[in-house]
Order: C-alpha cells, then structure tokens, then sequence
C-alpha cells in the first residue's frame, strides 16, 4: 500500500514516468509495477501506460486525488490536524504534509506553532524526553523536589501530558512509591529516558483517585479583588469577560474560584498596590500577614 501511494505521489508531481525507473525507484521487478499499475486502475485511479518515444505511466490529465475521496473540507482538516501533530512534534509529519498537499493541490499552511517551555525553563528537553517515554512506553528516571521542597529520586513509567491550571503535568506510575503519581513538571530535574521497556497497563483508568506529588489538595475558594485601571493589561490577560467588572472610577471588579494555595497569594502579591482583595477576609489578612513580614526584609 504505501509503494502504490508513493506511485500516485510520483506521477502527480511528473507528468509521465518508465517502469524501469519505477522499477528501480523501489528495488522490485518492472513486471511488479505494472500488477501495481492494473491495481490502481482497478481501484478508480485514472492512470494509463503508453508506447513509443515519450512513453510511460502516466495519470489523466487534471486528475486530483481528493475528487476521488475527499471534500475540500475533509482536505483542509486534515492538513490542520498534521499541523496540530507537527506543533507539539507529536510525530515527525514533515514528509506526510509535504505528499498530502501535492495530493490535494494545496499549500501546507503553518496555523499553529506550540513552545512547551517557559523563558527559564531549566529542562529543555524534558517534553520529548517524556513524549518518548509515552509513545515507546520507557521508564523516565528523574529527581523531583514535592511542594515541602523535599528532594527525591523517581522511577516513572509516564502515560499522559496534562495541562491544568497554567502548568504542565505528567501522569502515570510511580515505581517507587509503586502506585499512580501525578508529577509537575517545573519541579522536575535531571530527566533521563532509560531503555526499559514498562508492561502495558490501564493506566489513565488507574488515575482515578490516584494520590499527586504535585497538587495538594486545596479547597476552592471565591475570590474578589477590586484592581485598579493600571493593571488593564493584565486584567483582560489574566480573566475572562464575565468575571469582569468595571467600576465607574475606571477600577475592576474581578472574580475567579480557584483552590487556596501559594500560588494564589503570589498572584495577588504580583499586582503589588494595585490591588485589593475583597473576599473572603482571610485571605485578605494573609495578605497582610505576608506584606508585613515582606517589609521587615527591608527596615
């Protein structure tokens, strides 16, 4: 199947080709090229063989794949899906959009483009490493710091990328705890991808109620914050339209429901005076707790 594509792909970028070259092409007798030739014919694709000078395999004129199988719209998504494959480097697709934009008559327009790391990302390539260990199902051996700071040592077998709450997580067994871990991915360090190979296993059913070194379990909380217009910027970045409010000095109002944990006060922290939280009140005085032993730093 895949000589008989790359048969099609060849004769709709020349306009006639030999069975000898053909022939040569694929390292198989010209008598194999012509059955290739009565099977693609027999399967609807319009292609002819001719005698004398100038002669040889060669497709109708104006013949375009799609037209056979697929609609303009089935073409265009599937080229945006290779482009999707080709951003997160899921699989090396380069060679497949290049054939199937021959094929469909249609240019291979970079949509999307993906960067898994940050600016100061200290494993650059822990993505691959990782993805790998997905797809070949290979054990990834790392060290890991917990959200107490504790360092460790961690055999993995890896089975899902996650992305939630703006970081990156991995899902999948702990070897050494010998149970399901979800690990984050910026307290990762040192990864390695061994060559051992991990039994199949059901892991993403596994996941349920599976323990996390990397997201203590917090309660959700509403929050309120009044912010003022200098942080406009960050208010439509960091928001979405229904959770704002603008107030007549020029002021919002914003709200979002997101589990108490550090991250939450560093974010408020970020907005520095511009920034005033409303509810719920103990957070406000966590706050303050924190600005004062922040100002001590500094008398």
């Amino acid at each position: 199947m895949n000589r008989l594509f790359e048969i099609i792909y060849i004769l709709m970028n020349k306009s006639t080709v030999t069975a000898k070259e053909l022939a040569e092409r694929f390292e198989v007798s010209q008598r194999t090229i012509y059955r290739d030739i009565d099977n693609l014919s027999l399967a609807g694709i319009p292609v002819y063989t001719s005698k004398g000078k100038g002669g040889g395999i060669h497709l109708m004129e104006d013949f375009v794949l799609d037209k056979s199988l697929l609609s303009e719209k089935e073409q265009s998504e599937i080229l945006f899906a290779l482009h999707g494959l080709s951003a997160v480097k899921a699989v090396d697709t380069g060679d497949i959009l290049k054939k199937l934009s021959s094929l469909f008559q249609k240019d291979a327009t970079l949509w999307l483009e993906v960067d898994f790391s940050d600016w100061s990302y200290r494993n650059g390539n822990l993505f691959e490493i990782l993805k790998t260990g997905i797809l070949e199902k290979r054990v990834v051996e790392f060290d890991y710091y917990s959200s107490g700071g504790v360092k460790t040592h961690r055999l993995f077998e890896p089975v899902q990328l996650w992305f939630k709450h703006r970081a990156w997580y991995v899902k999948g067994y702990c070897m050494i705890r010998k149970d399901m871990r979800l690990f984050r991915l910026s307290r990762m360090l040192n990864p390695v991808l061994t060559d051992t190979v991990y039994p199949k296993r059901d892991l993403l059913a596994a996941m349920t109620g599976g323990e996390t070194e990397a997201v203590p379990s917090k309660q959700d909380i509403l929050l309120k914050l009044k912010v003022s217009s200098e942080m406009t910027f960050r208010i439509y970045d960091e928001f979405s339209e229904e959770h704002i409010e603008k107030l007549p000095d020029g002021s919002f109002l914003v709200t979002a429901f997101w589990p108490e944990d550090e991250w939450v006060y560093s974010f408020i922290l970020s907005f520095g005076e511009c920034a005033e939280v409303l509810e719920p009140p103990h957070i406000k005085e966590r706050i303050m707790e924190k600005l004062q032993k922040s100002l001590k730093n500094y008398l």
